[in-house]
């Protein structure tokens, strides 16, 4: 029972450990679509369709109105002849996290505890402390911790304990009840330290993370294919394609069997390099390894197939989300980035009309991913009628709408209309996550290419910087696209072989021609 509730709770992080986070943060594939309110309500949609409403309290507990106590739940439920069980409590508290309905969670928590419609166990206590401490914060976590009966004090309660400190930030908190568990010869779960690396993967605090797998070692809890993945995660993150292989092959050799979201990894930061041999081979893992029809696998391959160009694959996976009782808003705006890609112009254009009939037009997402599909190719009075649109449907734009234009107008030959469009996205500050993520470097690196091209090094280089903040310099094909817009301005660059290897990139043949090309301008 224990395993089961570590293996229920998901710790989330902005990083990695599912593959619904491979989309919202598209490291490698994602839209411009970074989550909304709509995930949680097609959670509810798409389940829901397919329960017996009558016969589940889950349902019941979900469609209360938000002033109607849990109690009237109950009392219909059992009014109507249903015996309340530890399953069907089980199921609607996993219901219930999923969509983030914390506080009726801990309504329902505290309705079994006072009520005891049957014998309880160290679950109920620890779904009733990760619930007090997510919205009471973790002073009252300690409190209630103190109160369970001493019988129920044991690994599971700890460990959740532990997790409850640590969802909140209180590292050395936690590491404190981690040395009582030690005290005690209770066990560690791996979710545990799972939890620690990604609160310790940030650049100042990376360098821990060796130390949490000493410790994870000595302790003898064996990483899971989870802990892995958010390792190869945070590799793929910093671009390192290098340190992405050396995760998964030390993954193979502790003989952990890498998951559909492992080889997802593999396949994105692959993608991401333009190694598209490779990611194919990766591809084809994630379709051996696929189980059911989990929408967000499918997702994850449709925009895949996009960056190796199969196009039959596309359609044929939209088909098979297409035949799901719900359609995400997000699975539209991948499909239409997915065609988009691979220059089927018409095909994005008729799932844009498709999703304008099923769905709100309410995200800006959603109109940022047809103009993103148009400013690629150029279309900028497609692009501008789209925008216009966007405004009307007040939907703002942000940063990335601005970027996406600003590239149409280049690509078009309206220079000074780009730097004006990236002027006015100026006044819409990019998140750091936003300034990371896939589609704003690529975009980026595209606008690159286009002032590469008429020789404006200074833009260029401007535009370079960001690159080499986000770690994405360290492929090559971003220093050739700098390398270009030196010989094309006939302006030798000293020492720049040394540093684009000091930046972590591998010059290649393409490299040194145009380093040849350019020493003719050395003066």
């Amino acid at each position: 029972m224990q395993a089961v509730l570590l293996c229920e709770r998901k710790v989330l992080s902005p990083l990695f450990l599912s593959i619904s986070t491979i989309l919202s943060a598209r490291f490698g594939v994602a839209a411009h679509y970074c989550g909304s309110s709509e995930d949680a309500t097609d959670v509810g949609c798409a389940e829901t369709q397919t329960i017996d409403t009558a016969g589940c309290l889950s349902y019941r507990i979900e469609k209360l109105q938000r002033h109607e106590p849990v109690l009237s739940a109950f009392k219909g439920w059992m009014g109507d002849g249903f015996p309340v069980h530890r399953g069907d409590i089980f199921h609607a508290i996993n219901r219930l996290r999923k969509l983030k309905m914390n506080k009726r969670a801990l309504e329902v928590m505290e309705w079994i505890v006072r009520e005891k419609p049957y014998k309880l166990n160290e679950l109920d206590y620890s779904y009733l402390l990760e619930f007090t401490s997510k919205l009471h914060g973790i002073e009252q976590g300690e409190k209630l911790f103190t109160r369970v009966p001493v019988e129920f004090q044991n690994t599971l309660l700890y460990n959740n304990l532990v997790l409850s400190c640590l969802d909140k930030s209180a590292i050395r908190l936690g590491m404190d009840y981690m040395k009582k568990m030690r005290a005690l010869s209770f066990r560690i779960s791996p979710l545990v330290y799972n939890r620690l690396i990604i609160l310790h993967s940030s650049p100042g605090r990376r360098k821990t993370i060796p130390k949490i797998m000493a410790q994870m070692k000595a302790d003898g809890v064996i990483p899971s294919s989870s802990t892995y993945n958010i390792l190869l995660k945070l590799e793929a993150s910093e671009h390192n394609i290098e340190g992405v292989m050396k995760v998964f092959n030390d993954m193979k050799q502790a003989n952990v069997e890498p998951s559909e979201v492992t080889y997802c990894i593999l396949a994105t930061a692959h993608a991401v390099a333009r190694l598209y041999a490779v990611c194919e081979a990766y591809i084809e893992a994630v379709e051996a390894s696929k189980t059911g029809t989990n929408w967000s696998t499918f997702d994850v391959l449709m925009i895949l197939y996009g960056y190796v160009g199969k196009e039959k694959k596309i359609e044929r996976t939209w088909k098979i989300i297409e035949s799901h009782q719900h359609v995400r808003t997000k699975s539209f705006i991948l499909a239409i980035e997915a065609f988009g890609r691979i220059g089927h112009i018409n095909r994005a254009e008729q799932l844009w009309l498709e999703m304008k009939t099923k769905k709100d037009l309410k995200f800006t997402e959603q109109f940022n991913a047809v103009i993103s599909v148009y400013t690629r190719y150029g279309l900028v009075d497609k692009a501008s009628e789209l925008f216009k649109e966007m405004l009307s449907s007040n939907c703002k734009p942000n940063a990335i709408t601005y970027r996406h234009l600003a590239l149409g107008c280049l690509r078009s030959g309206l220079v000074e209309e780009a730097l004006k469009t990236l002027a006015m996205a100026c006044d819409h500050n990019s998140t750091k996550e936003v300034s990371r993520s896939t589609p704003w470097l690529e975009t980026t690196l595209s606008i690159i290419e286009v002032l590469a091209a008429t020789g404006d090094v200074g833009n260029t280089m401007k535009f370079f910087r960001e690159l080499k903040e986000a770690r994405y310099s360290r492929y090559t094909f971003v220093h050739n696209t700098l390398l270009r817009s030196y010989v094309k301005a006939k302006t030798y660059a000293p020492d720049f072989l040394r540093k684009m290897i000091l930046g972590g990139a591998r010059p290649d043949d393409e490299t040194y021609s145009l380093l040849r090309l350019m020493e003719q301008f050395k003066t």
